[in-house]
């Protein structure tokens, strides 16, 4: 009897008997409060920016949407670079097209590591066959600018790779002044900017980075699955000194292709920045047919970002941030690591001894809908991560979540103190 789900009837030419195909039913995802290291809950004008019709990939319309989101993304990364544009895929795909593009097989790369991520750098630079040298700070620091000149006067790389903002750690490494000390060692600057821009300050050319690429699903308040990326004259001249065209593209597929010998061309065919250029540039050649749904998410995600205006919408994610961290902290919750290089838009809090980390998140999912992370590696079960973050970044869902947790909390044995987490939250709005 069908009363879950429609089912098909469809015969089996084999034995002629029937076969029953279930039929998914729509989706209908639960109602839910994301306010864990991302992703976020995203902004209702986001999705509805997604639920436009696509057009043609070279239609007029769509690439004028290419050339303004190109526009828009150059004021979030705060550059003048011409090479701003989308990679198609989450954030990891932007880290694999700057690292792939950048890195030729034997090139020395350094990666100073503070987090899970610095460990991602490393193993895809590996992979792009590169010689790589990892320095390392414990987990819950940074670096300081000195420590990473020595490293870099040691190893003298071709490329830097660094995160600014590791969610795994919350840590935000500064910046300054590292991109104008790589070049005087004649090293390129990546940076992975994830979770750490339109949170928290990020100045791209100020800060003399030559590669950054980030996602939409922290701070920039989207969905994953498109990939901004920038890359300045230095990093494009690296890319262009292994330009290539595809053999289906020439006048003639079987002639050779000139602009880069073999050895040197990008390891990569989809990642290869490239021919991405050459496809959101003047030409517009052929590389792969953009995602358009996800254009469209992200053109609005930065629209709306210049809109609210991105010191505005950097102080309002230090002000949710500081009600969370203070709130925690009421709760009497000890927070992980340096709070002073904490990022804005998340806070690790150390699971109290005796409570079961898993069994307090798993109540928060199922009893109020609110979810918060765990992390990874050393961290795994020692931490929650919690986020304040892109369209969470705001009063109501900071104090939801105290409130729940203090609830939850108090459930499992810890002692708190009644209504303290929303009464400190609210001492930071307050001021």
């Amino acid at each position: 009897m069908m009363t879950l789900v429609e089912q098909v009837i469809r015969p089996n030419v084999s034995d002629d008997s029937l076969l029953l195909t279930a039929v998914a039913s729509p989706v209908a995802p639960p109602p839910r409060l994301l306010m864990g290291p991302g992703p976020i809950t995203v902004d209702p004008r986001i999705l509805r920016a997604m639920s436009a019709q696509l057009v043609g990939q070279y239609d007029p319309a769509m690439t004028a949407y290419m050339t303004e989101t190109q526009a828009l993304y150059r004021e979030v990364f705060r550059t003048s670079n011409e090479a701003t544009l989308l990679v198609d895929g989450t954030s990891r795909a932007g880290i694999e097209a700057a690292l792939v593009s950048l890195i030729s097989p034997g090139d020395r790369v350094l990666v100073p590591v503070f987090g899970r991520f610095g460990h991602l750098l490393r193993e895809i630079a590996e992979r792009c066959g590169a010689e790589v040298h990892v320095r390392e700070v414990p987990w819950g620091e940074v670096f300081t600018l000195e420590a990473l000149e020595e490293a870099v006067a040691e190893v003298r790389p071709k490329l830097v790779a660094l995160v600014q903002g590791d969610t795994s750690t919350t840590m935000n490494q500064p910046l300054e002044g590292v991109g104008a000390m790589c070049h005087r060692y004649d090293a390129l600057l990546y940076v992975d900017c994830t979770a750490s821009i339109a949170g928290n300050p990020f100045e791209m050319d100020a800060w003399e980075i030559d590669a950054a690429t980030a996602g939409l699903q922290k701070c920039i308040g989207g969905p994953s699955g498109s990939s901004p990326i920038s890359l300045s004259p230095r990093a494009v001249a690296v890319i262009d000194a292994r330009r290539s065209v595809e053999a289906g593209l020439r006048s003639d597929p079987e002639s050779e292709d000139e602009t880069v010998p073999t050895p040197v061309r990008i390891r990569s065919n989809y990642f290869d920045l490239g021919m991405i250029l050459d496809y959101w540039g003047a030409k517009r050649l052929n590389h792969h047919t953009e995602a358009t749904t996800m254009l469209y998410g992200a053109r609005e995600c930065a629209r709306l970002l210049l809109e609210e205006g991105l010191d505005e919408g950097i102080a309002r994610h230090r002000l949710h941030g500081d009600a969370m961290l203070a709130g925690v902290q009421a709760l009497g919750l000890s927070v992980f690591g340096d709070v002073a290089h904490k990022m804005h838009n998340v806070v690790a809090v150390e699971i109290p001894s005796g409570v079961d980390g898993e069994a307090v998140r798993a109540e928060l999912l199922n009893d109020y809908g609110i979810e918060i992370g765990t992390s990874f590696g050393p961290l795994a079960g020692k931490v929650w991560r919690i986020g304040t973050m892109g369209y969470n970044a705001r009063k109501d869902a900071v104090l939801v979540t105290l409130a729940a947790l203090e609830q939850v909390l108090r459930k499992y044995g810890a002692i708190v103190e009644p209504s303290a987490g929303t009464a400190a939250a609210q001492e930071v709005y307050a001021r």
